[in-house]
Protein backbone atom coordinates (compact mmCIF):
# COMPACT_ATOMS: atom_id res chain seq x y z
CA UNK A 1 0.00 0.00 0.00
CA UNK A 2 1.57 3.15 -1.36
CA UNK A 3 0.79 6.04 1.35
CA UNK A 4 0.07 9.52 -0.33
CA UNK A 5 -0.26 12.83 0.58
CA UNK A 6 -2.39 15.18 -1.77
CA UNK A 7 -1.44 18.53 -2.58
CA UNK A 8 -4.31 21.20 -3.13
CA UNK A 9 -8.19 20.99 -1.39
CA UNK A 10 -10.06 22.59 -4.34
CA UNK A 11 -12.21 21.17 -7.56
CA UNK A 12 -9.33 19.39 -9.68
CA UNK A 13 -8.32 17.70 -6.01
CA UNK A 14 -11.59 16.01 -6.03
CA UNK A 15 -11.26 14.45 -9.36
CA UNK A 16 -7.81 13.27 -8.86
CA UNK A 17 -8.53 11.76 -5.47
CA UNK A 18 -11.89 9.67 -6.93
CA UNK A 19 -9.19 8.41 -9.85
CA UNK A 20 -6.63 7.43 -7.17
CA UNK A 21 -9.49 5.59 -4.99
CA UNK A 22 -10.12 3.26 -7.99
CA UNK A 23 -6.97 1.98 -7.19
CA UNK A 24 -6.21 -0.73 -4.75
CA UNK A 25 -2.39 -0.17 -3.68
CA UNK A 26 -3.16 4.06 -2.72
CA UNK A 27 -3.95 5.15 0.58
CA UNK A 28 -4.29 8.74 0.93
CA UNK A 29 -3.21 10.06 4.19
CA UNK A 30 -5.31 13.96 3.69
CA UNK A 31 -4.72 17.06 2.27
CA UNK A 32 -2.21 19.64 2.58
CA UNK A 33 -3.22 23.42 1.04
CA UNK A 34 -2.08 27.23 1.35
CA UNK A 35 -5.21 28.46 2.77
CA UNK A 36 -5.44 28.53 6.38
CA UNK A 37 -9.28 28.85 6.09
CA UNK A 38 -9.67 24.82 5.37
CA UNK A 39 -7.60 23.53 7.77
CA UNK A 40 -8.56 21.29 10.23
CA UNK A 41 -11.92 20.97 7.39
CA UNK A 42 -12.08 17.98 4.98
CA UNK A 43 -13.05 17.26 1.66
CA UNK A 44 -14.63 14.31 0.13
CA UNK A 45 -13.88 12.82 3.79
CA UNK A 46 -9.80 13.44 3.64
CA UNK A 47 -8.56 15.30 6.46
CA UNK A 48 -6.83 19.04 5.72
CA UNK A 49 -3.79 18.75 7.75
CA UNK A 50 -2.12 22.46 7.04
CA UNK A 51 -0.34 23.32 4.33
CA UNK A 52 3.26 22.39 2.86
CA UNK A 53 5.47 23.23 5.81
CA UNK A 54 4.30 19.63 7.33
CA UNK A 55 5.66 17.73 3.93
CA UNK A 56 9.45 17.30 5.88
CA UNK A 57 7.36 15.64 9.22
CA UNK A 58 4.97 13.50 6.85
CA UNK A 59 8.16 12.09 4.78
CA UNK A 60 9.56 11.35 8.32
CA UNK A 61 6.28 9.57 9.36
CA UNK A 62 7.01 6.85 6.21
CA UNK A 63 4.44 9.21 3.71
CA UNK A 64 6.90 8.69 0.68
CA UNK A 65 4.21 9.63 -2.45
CA UNK A 66 2.15 12.87 -3.64
CA UNK A 67 -0.21 13.71 -6.22
CA UNK A 68 -0.54 17.66 -7.02
CA UNK A 69 -3.89 18.57 -6.67
CA UNK A 70 -3.48 21.81 -7.69
CA UNK A 71 -5.42 22.24 -11.08
CA UNK A 72 -4.78 25.60 -13.92
CA UNK A 73 -6.85 28.27 -15.37
CA UNK A 74 -4.50 29.70 -17.40
CA UNK A 75 -1.67 30.62 -14.76
CA UNK A 76 0.36 27.26 -14.40
CA UNK A 77 2.18 29.05 -11.89
CA UNK A 78 1.03 27.55 -8.59
CA UNK A 79 0.76 24.00 -10.08
CA UNK A 80 4.12 24.33 -10.93
CA UNK A 81 5.47 25.58 -7.83
CA UNK A 82 3.96 22.62 -5.42
CA UNK A 83 4.78 20.33 -8.17
CA UNK A 84 8.56 21.67 -7.13
CA UNK A 85 8.02 22.00 -3.04
CA UNK A 86 7.02 18.48 -3.41
CA UNK A 87 10.08 17.12 -5.05
CA UNK A 88 12.27 19.15 -3.23
CA UNK A 89 11.31 17.58 -0.06
CA UNK A 90 11.94 14.43 -1.44
CA UNK A 91 7.87 13.07 -2.36
CA UNK A 92 7.52 10.88 -5.17
CA UNK A 93 4.77 12.51 -7.65
CA UNK A 94 2.66 9.48 -8.33
CA UNK A 95 0.05 9.49 -11.47
CA UNK A 96 -3.14 9.60 -11.65
CA UNK A 97 -4.74 7.72 -14.81
CA UNK A 98 -8.58 7.13 -14.93
CA UNK A 99 -9.09 3.70 -16.17
CA UNK A 100 -11.53 4.65 -18.71
CA UNK A 101 -8.60 6.76 -20.61
CA UNK A 102 -6.97 4.88 -23.14
CA UNK A 103 -3.65 4.98 -23.51
CA UNK A 104 -1.07 3.56 -26.61
CA UNK A 105 1.58 1.30 -24.61
CA UNK A 106 4.11 2.95 -27.40
CA UNK A 107 3.59 6.24 -25.14
CA UNK A 108 6.20 7.50 -23.03
CA UNK A 109 5.66 9.72 -20.15
CA UNK A 110 7.23 11.44 -17.33
CA UNK A 111 6.18 11.75 -13.53
CA UNK A 112 3.35 13.36 -12.04
CA UNK A 113 0.76 12.65 -14.98
CA UNK A 114 -2.80 13.56 -14.50
CA UNK A 115 -5.22 11.96 -16.99
CA UNK A 116 -8.82 12.28 -16.56
CA UNK A 117 -11.95 10.11 -17.96
CA UNK A 118 -12.25 9.46 -21.06
CA UNK A 119 -9.13 11.06 -22.87
CA UNK A 120 -7.25 9.07 -25.62
CA UNK A 121 -3.26 8.79 -26.01
CA UNK A 122 -2.32 8.11 -28.94
CA UNK A 123 0.62 5.89 -30.50
CA UNK A 124 4.16 7.17 -29.50
CA UNK A 125 3.33 10.47 -28.17
CA UNK A 126 5.83 11.74 -25.70
CA UNK A 127 4.13 13.48 -22.37
CA UNK A 128 6.68 15.53 -19.88
CA UNK A 129 6.12 15.79 -16.16
CA UNK A 130 3.43 17.08 -14.13
CA UNK A 131 0.79 16.92 -17.07
CA UNK A 132 -3.02 17.46 -17.16
CA UNK A 133 -4.67 15.33 -19.93
CA UNK A 134 -8.17 16.48 -19.26
CA UNK A 135 -11.43 14.63 -19.36
CA UNK A 136 -11.95 13.84 -23.08
CA UNK A 137 -8.78 15.69 -24.60
CA UNK A 138 -7.53 13.38 -27.36
CA UNK A 139 -3.71 13.26 -27.84
CA UNK A 140 -3.04 11.97 -31.41
CA UNK A 141 -0.13 9.55 -32.70
CA UNK A 142 2.98 11.79 -32.43
CA UNK A 143 2.67 14.64 -30.68
CA UNK A 144 5.05 15.88 -27.73
CA UNK A 145 4.07 17.35 -25.03
CA UNK A 146 6.73 19.44 -22.58
CA UNK A 147 6.54 20.07 -18.95
CA UNK A 148 3.75 21.41 -16.64
CA UNK A 149 1.35 21.21 -20.07
CA UNK A 150 -2.51 21.04 -19.34
CA UNK A 151 -5.00 19.84 -21.87
CA UNK A 152 -8.19 21.10 -20.70
CA UNK A 153 -11.35 18.99 -21.22
CA UNK A 154 -12.49 17.80 -25.11
CA UNK A 155 -9.60 19.44 -26.37
CA UNK A 156 -7.93 17.88 -29.69
CA UNK A 157 -4.04 17.95 -30.84
CA UNK A 158 -3.92 16.28 -34.59
CA UNK A 159 -0.98 13.83 -34.97
CA UNK A 160 2.69 15.33 -34.35
CA UNK A 161 1.66 18.56 -32.57
CA UNK A 162 4.35 19.84 -30.01
CA UNK A 163 3.21 21.75 -27.35
CA UNK A 164 6.24 23.79 -25.20
CA UNK A 165 6.64 23.72 -21.55
CA UNK A 166 4.12 25.47 -19.69
CA UNK A 167 1.41 25.94 -21.92
CA UNK A 168 -1.98 25.29 -21.81
CA UNK A 169 -4.92 24.09 -24.13
CA UNK A 170 -8.21 25.33 -23.10
CA UNK A 171 -11.56 23.64 -23.71
CA UNK A 172 -12.85 22.29 -26.28
CA UNK A 173 -9.86 23.76 -28.66
CA UNK A 174 -8.00 22.08 -31.72
CA UNK A 175 -4.50 21.91 -32.74
CA UNK A 176 -3.89 20.95 -36.38
CA UNK A 177 -1.78 17.96 -37.26
CA UNK A 178 2.16 19.12 -37.19
CA UNK A 179 1.75 22.50 -35.45
CA UNK A 180 4.56 23.33 -33.36
CA UNK A 181 3.39 25.64 -29.79
CA UNK A 182 5.73 27.24 -27.89
CA UNK A 183 6.41 27.51 -24.50
CA UNK A 184 3.96 29.74 -21.86
CA UNK A 185 1.23 29.86 -24.55
CA UNK A 186 -2.10 30.09 -23.34
CA UNK A 187 -4.73 29.01 -26.11
CA UNK A 188 -8.21 29.97 -25.67
CA UNK A 189 -11.31 27.97 -25.06
CA UNK A 190 -13.05 26.94 -28.38
CA UNK A 191 -9.65 28.02 -30.58
CA UNK A 192 -9.14 26.17 -33.77
CA UNK A 193 -4.97 26.79 -34.15
CA UNK A 194 -3.91 26.12 -37.87
CA UNK A 195 -0.17 28.13 -37.57
CA UNK A 196 2.98 27.91 -35.05
CA UNK A 197 2.89 29.94 -32.43
CA UNK A 198 5.84 31.68 -30.89
CA UNK A 199 6.41 31.32 -26.82
CA UNK A 200 4.88 33.70 -24.31
CA UNK A 201 1.44 34.45 -26.52
CA UNK A 202 -1.84 34.17 -25.83
CA UNK A 203 -4.04 32.74 -28.85
CA UNK A 204 -8.18 32.74 -29.64
CA UNK A 205 -10.15 32.27 -32.70
CA UNK A 206 -11.32 30.40 -35.35
CA UNK A 207 -8.63 30.61 -37.18
CA UNK A 208 -6.65 31.30 -34.11
CA UNK A 209 -4.94 34.66 -33.69
CA UNK A 210 -2.30 35.78 -31.13
CA UNK A 211 -4.00 38.96 -29.30
CA UNK A 212 -1.35 39.86 -26.62
CA UNK A 213 1.51 38.76 -24.86
CA UNK A 214 0.89 35.88 -21.77
CA UNK A 215 1.01 38.02 -18.87
CA UNK A 216 2.04 35.08 -17.03
CA UNK A 217 5.41 34.28 -18.43
CA UNK A 218 7.45 33.33 -15.83
CA UNK A 219 9.99 35.79 -15.29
Amino acid sequence: MIRVVGLGAGGHAKVVIEILRLAHDVEIVGLLDSRSELHNTALLGLPILGDDSLLPGLRVDGVSHAFIGVGTVGDIGPRLRVFQTARAAGFEIIAAIHPTAVISPSVKIGIGLTIMAGAVVNAQAIIGDNVIINTGAIIEHDCRLGHHVHISPRATLGGGVSIGDRSMVGLGAVVLPGIHVGSEVLIGAGTVVTRDIPDGKVVYGNPGRVIRDNPLVAD
